[in-house]
């Protein structure tokens, strides 16, 4: 006889769709609902409750419990039920229907959907919607993958080995290739949920058992609801929902903090490479409209080229000349332009050097203000790679004179000659604001009012240059207003026709490399936070301060340099008030392409919080007993111990002794340490700063001889009086990383390059020391102690 292919069943499918539980059938029914709902043309069912991620806020946050239900057309929802029926019923049979409610009502809903706006949204910054109950079947799919490799781990093909979790995602390659429209993120999401449910890493999401037998038992739900599976009528059991005391015992739960530590790394290292891509930054802009940029016609040049070549001449006289004899000079051409004028004297010490000159000074009253505000017109009379710049001073001395035939200004002008590009300026701006002190600098006979902006002028050549070089970065990391950098580049690069150039990127073509290439410059010198011109003394005084540095050879003269300043100084001149308006935290692309605060800031939280998840990690460690090596007689004693019957909920289950021991921390010695070294940061501070300046290399050899030797020595020396334990490693490393993450995470909102910086080379530091495993022994702790101590006095030197 021959074969026969297998018929349908009319009665068993009968059957089986009669004893589907309840909440399978109530999903059923509002798959069916919004299928029909969807018939219509007054409401669009799919816009109101798809998964779209530019939709989603406070108020449309229900998008992420309906997407499941609402589906496209009849074909899609129709093929969604075959698919979820036969694994939301076993899952359903297994756990019952409040826990599935709960579930599939909550985390298995909303954490597919969470992961694919993180990764939708906040990475690849699409706006593809996702909706259809295929989510909840590849949740499943990951569930039960999971389930079969626990009993089943491999299937065979041929030879070739292949683990049976993989089986959710060649059934997602095939449906992702064969089904149009399919979305593959939304999918993979789905698993990967399903996959750490599986794995049992989601259970403390799950309501407490007590809990749902109360309800059930209260309100009667067996006797009440056709179909509804009690707790006590599933199919295999149920997990108890882990206590928080339970899951801080499991010791599955210290296997993630590394991985997850490292998975933060690097996210957050990614996240810094895409910065400079066009998504993730913005092109500049002015956002205070006072400004007008660009919107005057210059006057500066023609016969003002005569009075700059005898400026620079008579400047050029007072080569070799001191400091004195250079201010007293300056002075009178000064009064010989009709400004009133004075010099201060200042010398300080650093490094075991005495840094002195005399800085003169001009101020230009406006003939339409009232003297309480100013701006500077500064002038170092050596820049910062110590060269003379002639041709700078001669050119505030040019506009000074060209400024003072003017009856526009409503601001006082402020014409600054430092004796060099660091000291000068900082002695003057402080004496300024009455912050300096005597013995190091002179009080300033001659004031204005506010200062507004401060414009450097550099031209260290006699040649014509070819590019305007703006340097930005302030001490510490400061920066000006965005608005003033952006009004210079707007007034060079588009009303004179000068090429602007950032962080010393001469040759900028707007690639992602020389982007990439100008915001890690950028980085560097804000992290350094040195300085980086003569405007940088200013910026800690709230003063906005930028450099123009002529750059190159070229067709470009001081005339045009001047008509720069000029420009910018008209803008100035129209402030209303101080700048506010626009971004005091950013990151340069390009002279026209920046990156705010709320963008960058997340990489350098995430390379911070990796150091606070490892420290909590450590934290619970220590509070789990020592595994006593084999053969010990810890060991011995350990096991005589036994066990202990716990009773709860009319069960009773034996419990190792181990496992309900209290260990006690000790943290007086770990906490010590930990305060003391870093209050030792200070003496390597005294230290560089009052030793003489041929004396540094020897002494910066002798503090890394003393941070490589002075770990080793302490262990010794504390080894000596008390026990080395492996619980006061593990606390001392505790409170290193928490200490490290904090100050990160508050220094980057004040210093992002430095923090980031700073935690990307201290990232080691979160995977060396105690593994996280509390089957340490006490034999490791001298080594392992040195290691902690290497660290502290790592950051001690740093």
């Amino acid at each position: 006889m021959a074969p026969t292919l297998p018929s349908l069943d009319v009665r068993r499918l009968r059957s089986y769709i009669f004893r589907l539980p309840l909440f399978t059938r109530v999903i059923l029914v509002f798959i069916a609902i919004f299928w029909i709902l969807e018939l219509q043309q007054v409401w669009n069912v799919i816009q109101w409750g798809a998964l779209i991620p530019q939709e989603i806020n406070l108020a449309t946050m229900y998008r992420l419990n309906t997407y499941p239900l609402i589906h496209r057309g009849f074909l899609h929802a129709f093929f969604n039920t075959l698919a979820l029926v036969p694994l939301l019923e076993r899952f359903e049979s297994e756990h019952g229907t409040l826990l599935t409610a709960a579930m599939f009502g909550g985390p298995l809903s909303t954490l597919p959907g969470a992961a694919y706006l993180l990764v939708e949204r906040g990475i690849f910054r699409q706006n593809a919607a996702i909706l259809g109950a295929s989510i909840w079947v590849f949740v499943l799919l990951g569930v039960e993958g999971i389930k079969t490799f626990k009993s089943n781990p491999y299937f065979f093909i041929s030879t070739f080995r292949i683990p049976t979790w993989t089986t959710p995602l060649v059934i997602l390659l095939f449906a992702t290739a064969l089904i149009p429209g399919t979305s593959l993120l939304g999918h993979l999401c789905s698993v990967g949920v399903g996959y750490t449910y599986g794995l049992g890493y989601l259970k403390i999401l799950a309501p407490p058992e007590k809990a749902l037998r109360w309800i059930e038992g209260k309100l009667n739900l067996l006797g009440r609801l056709p179909h509804y599976v009690s707790i006590d009528q599933k199919t295999y059991g149920r997990y108890e929902a882990p206590t928080i005391l339970a899951l801080r015992r499991d010791p599955r739960l210290l296997k993630i903090p590394p991985y997850l530590s490292a998975l933060l790394i690097l996210i957050g290292v990614v996240w810094l490479f895409l910065l400079p891509l066009n998504e993730y930054s913005r092109r500049t802009y002015i956002s205070e409209n006072a400004l007008l940029p660009g919107q005057v016609h210059t006057y500066f040049g023609g016969s003002e080229q005569n009075v700059f070549n005898a400026y620079k001449h008579e400047v050029q006289s007072l080569t070799g000349k001191g400091h004195e004899d250079i201010a007293a000079k300056l002075v009178e051409i000064f009064r010989s332009i009709g400004l009133k004028a004075a010099t201060q004297k200042y010398g300080y010490r650093a490094a075991g050097k005495i840094h002195s000159g005399e800085n003169a000074y001009a101020v230009l009253q406006a003939p339409r203000g009232d003297a309480t505000e100013a701006i500077v017109l500064l002038a170092a009379w050596t820049n910062m790679d110590n060269e003379p710049n002639h041709s700078g001073v001669a050119l505030a001395l040019t506009l000074a004179r060209y400024f003072k035939r003017w009856s526009l200004w409503s601001k006082d002008i402020i014409v600054l000659i430092t004796s060099d590009s660091k000291a000068g300026p900082q002695a003057w701006v402080d004496a300024y604001h009455d912050e300096h002190s005597p013995l190091s600098a002179a009080s300033l006979p001659l004031k204005s009012g506010a200062l507004q902006g401060v414009v450097v002028v550099d031209k260290a050549f006699d040649h014509k240059f070819m590019s305007l070089h703006i340097v930005y970065d302030g001490i510490n990391g400061q920066l000006p207003n965005l608005d003033l950098l952006n009004s210079a580049v707007h007034i060079a690069s588009g009303q004179m026709g000068i090429r602007v150039a950032l962080q010393r990127m001469w040759k900028h073509n707007d690639r992602y490399r020389d982007r990439l290439q100008t915001m890690l410059r950028g980085m560097v010198s804000q992290g350094l936070g040195h300085t980086s011109g003569p405007h940088s003394s200013f910026i800690p005084y709230h003063v906005d301060a930028l450099t123009f540095q002529a750059v190159g050879d070229g067709w470009q003269d001081e005339m045009a340099l001047g008509r720069c300043v000029e420009s910018t100084f008209r803008s100035l001149n129209n402030l209303l008030e101080h700048f506010h308006q626009s971004f005091f935290f950013y990151l340069l692309m390009q002279s026209q392409r920046f990156v705010s605060i709320g963008t960058y800031l997340p990489s350098a939280m995430l390379v911070a919080v990796n150091f606070t998840i490892m420290a909590i990690a450590l934290w619970i460690l220590s509070g789990r007993p020592t595994k006593p090596s084999v053969g010990s007689p810890k060991a011995e004693k350990a096991e005589e111990q036994g066990v202990e019957f716990v009773e709860k909920d009319g069960m009773v289950a034996a419990v190792p002794m181990k496992d309900l021991a209290i260990v006690e921390r000790q943290l007086f010695l770990p906490i010590a340490l930990v305060v003391s070294s870093h209050f030792l940061g200070a003496l390597p501070l005294y230290v560089f700063n009052n030793t003489r300046p041929e004396a540094l290399s020897q002494t910066l050899v002798f503090c890394i001889l003393a941070n490589v030797h002075l770990p080793t020595f302490l262990a010794v020396l504390i080894s000596g009086h008390t026990t080395l334990s492996s619980h006061r490693l593990i606390l001392l490393q505790c409170f290193s990383l928490l200490l490290l993450g904090m100050f990160l995470a508050t220094l980057a909102t004040l210093n992002f390059s430095l923090a980031f910086l700073v935690g990307l080379l201290a990232a080691p530091l979160s995977f060396s020391g105690v593994p996280m495993s509390a089957e340490n022994g006490d034999a490791p702790a001298k080594i392992s102690f040195r290691r902690k101590l290497s660290g502290l006095f790592a950051r001690w030197l740093g």
